[in-house]
């Protein structure tokens, strides 16, 4: 059985700075792409950063220049700095990772965490 869970959600004024974090764990073969997306109220899920196959890294537009990601490969975790957070950041932030289990290695499914809740506000 797979698991992604995140932390490090939780209130910051504007400006402020979080890291959240997603380990992943279970019978893990192998993680292809992972990435972090978000869920702002009443809207629906979004992209806000990721790492492809291929290891490079994808940001939304409107996170460039203040968001970084970064991945320990070695303990299977990722993590999301975000600085200079925004109200519009507010959400609800997804893990998400594309892997395949010691059951099954030539087959990559989507796996997703539960969410942890980012609120900007003063």
């Amino acid at each position: 059985q797979v698991q992604l869970v995140e932390s490090g959600g939780g209130l910051v004024q504007p400006g402020g700075s979080l890291r959240l974090s997603c380990a992943a764990s279970g019978s893990i073969f192998r993680i292809d792409a992972m990435g972090w997306y978000r869920r702002p109220p009443g809207k629906q899920r979004e992209l806000v950063a990721s790492f492809t196959s291929d290891g490079s890294t994808n940001f939304a537009d409107s996170v460039k220049g203040r968001f970084t990601i970064s991945r320990d490969n070695a303990k299977n975790t990722m993590y999301l700095q975000m600085n200079s957070l925004k109200p519009e950041d507010t959400a609800v932030y997804y893990c998400h990772a594309e892997l395949a289990t010691y059951q099954a290695m030539n087959v990559f499914r989507h796996y997703w965490g539960q969410g942890t809740q980012v609120t900007v506000s003063s």
